[in-house]
């Protein structure tokens, strides 16, 4: 029967080559386009889920309803209420209410990597005559390293430097270039209405993100001091070992305590939306080439059988039933199908490497060389064969029944 199907596809040379061009194309653009848009969303994800944490337990600040306030002012009263305006404003804590509740809670979580306590404070950076309002976020630098990428964007100094205390700060690249502040340096950090402290540079870092690179990080007991709030912490940065699991984690945890618990993707709402546009119109693509090619399976098929009627007949008479001649048309589908999709495969992948060598993208730290981010996954493979093979299968299906289902005696009635 495989014998037979590839001399039928021989004999009609030009249809099988388009009918396989279709096949092909179909995955080669699967694989490419699919590696792109998973490469890209690997980087970005990536770059939120590692530069922060990925589950954040937060003071909890909530807004005033309208009516928030009717019992506290009015009492049994409350009911005939109407406020003009209606009361504004936030309500809520400023820190974390019972932060060792949280790590002890944290420590016995066997799907927590790490996690970090911090205090951030929004404070007035001075240096001669220049001031720049940015916020000081105090940490324990082992384990904020722990859980965000910040001491791989160490461009001066270590990380770790502030460890030692005494009023030691690491500034973000373009908190420095505003200050025009250098290592070593000594500026002065005031937090409220608080006289200012001298606080000595022994680091910078750059991240490539401009919000990022405004902030300044110190030791997590001197941040407290400044703010005059000793032992508060008003954040704790979480890692796990599967950030995936950071948004049933988040819901979770939010019903233990009163705190605000936020996952990654929580906070980036509109990246994950991007992400699913993306993937529709990947697969929206990529199945319109699919369905073109199957139909063009199913047209040489058709063409195929209606061809070879006096050969169905020939073949009936000698013995092959109706099983042996839908395998026989099957077969030619799934032949164009398997070898379209393994050129297709291949050429996807020197496509793909090929494109992870092209310097596009803007040079960063994450990013040295500005080459685009490639995912060459086994996933994508997969489901390129898979989608290719369902297609061509399932154009060969109704051709290959129709020749089943022909006799002899029909087709000398109908002239075959």
């Amino acid at each position: 029967m495989i014998f037979l199907a590839i001399r039928y596809l021989l004999e009609r040379k030009r249809q099988t080559f388009l009918t396989l061009l279709g096949v092909f194309f179909g995955t080669t653009a699967f694989v490419a386009v699919s590696g792109f848009f998973v490469g890209m969303q690997g980087y970005y994800v990536s770059q939120l889920v590692n530069n922060s944490a990925q589950v954040h337990i937060e003071a909890r600040t909530d807004y005033l309803q309208d009516h928030d306030l009717d019992q506290d002012f009015f009492g049994s009263a409350s009911t005939y209420t109407f406020w003009s305006p209606p009361p504004a404003g936030v309500k809520g804590y400023l820190d974390v209410q019972s932060p060792q509740a949280w790590y002890q809670r944290l420590n016995v979580d066997p799907r927590v990597a790490a996690y970090s306590p911090t205090l951030t404070a929004a404070a007035l950076f001075t240096l001669g005559k220049v001031s720049v309002a940015a916020n000081l976020i105090g940490c324990d630098p082992n384990k904020q390293a722990k859980v965000t990428t910040v001491a791989d964007y160490m461009s001066v100094g270590k990380f770790a430097d502030i460890a030692v205390g005494g009023n030691r700060v690491i500034l973000g690249d373009e908190l420095m270039k505003r200050l025009g502040a250098g290592i070593q340096q000594v500026v002065m950090v005031s937090v409220g209405t608080h006289a200012a402290v001298p606080f000595k540079v022994v680091g910078r870092y750059y991240t490539g993100s401009r919000g990022m690179d405004l902030q300044a990080y110190g030791a997590l007991a001197d941040v407290q001091r400044l703010n005059f709030t000793p032992d508060q912490v008003n954040e704790i940065g979480v890692r796990l070992h599967d950030y995936e699991e950071a948004d049933i984690l988040a819901r979770t945890w939010s019903k233990l305590a009163p705190e605000r618990v936020e996952s990654w993707g929580d906070q980036n709402q509109n990246i994950k939306s991007v992400f699913a546009i993306q993937n529709a119109l990947k697969f929206s693509m990529i199945m319109t080439v699919l369905i073109v090619a199957g139909f063009g399976i199913y047209n040489i098929l058709n063409m195929t059988v209606n061809q070879k009627r006096q050969d169905i007949a020939i073949l009936r008479a000698l013995g092959y039933d109706t099983f042996d001649i839908v395998v026989l048309f099957f077969s030619q589908g799934l032949i164009v199908g398997i070898c379209g999709t393994i050129l297709g495969l291949l050429t996807g992948y020197l496509l793909c490497l090929y494109l992870q060598s092209i310097s596009f993208m803007q040079v960063s730290p994450s990013n040295p060389q500005g080459r685009l981010h490639i995912a060459l996954t086994l996933s994508i493979y997969l489901q390129a064969a898979g989608l290719a093979l369902l297609s061509t299968s399932i154009a060969s299906i109704l051709p290959a029944r129709a020749a089943g289902k022909l006799t002899p005696i029909e087709i000398i009635r109908q002239g075959g």
